[in-house]
C-alpha cells in the first residue's frame, strides 16, 4: 500500500475491478491512457510517476 489506498478503494474510485488493478500492477495489462489522470489524482502522483514505477519494474 504504497499510496497510502488500497487495490479495493483505487478500483471502487476508478470504476474498474479490484483484479484489473492487479493485472495492472503486475504488468499484465494496462489501464486505458485516459484513465491515467485520474489514476495519478487518486495516488497523489504525476502521471510521469505512475510511468516511472513501470520503468523500475522492468529495469529489474
Amino acid at each position: 500500500m504504497k499510496y497510502g489506498i488500497t487495490q479495493m478503494q483505487l478500483a471502487e474510485k476508478l470504476g474498474v475491478t479490484r483484479t484489473a488493478i492487479t493485472k495492472w500492477e503486475t504488468g499484465d495489462s494496462y489501464p486505458r491512457a485516459e484513465m491515467l489522470p485520474q489514476i495519478a489524482k487518486h495516488l497523489g502522483c504525476t502521471i510521469d510517476d505512475l510511468y516511472a514505477e513501470t520503468e523500475v519494474k522492468e529495469a529489474v
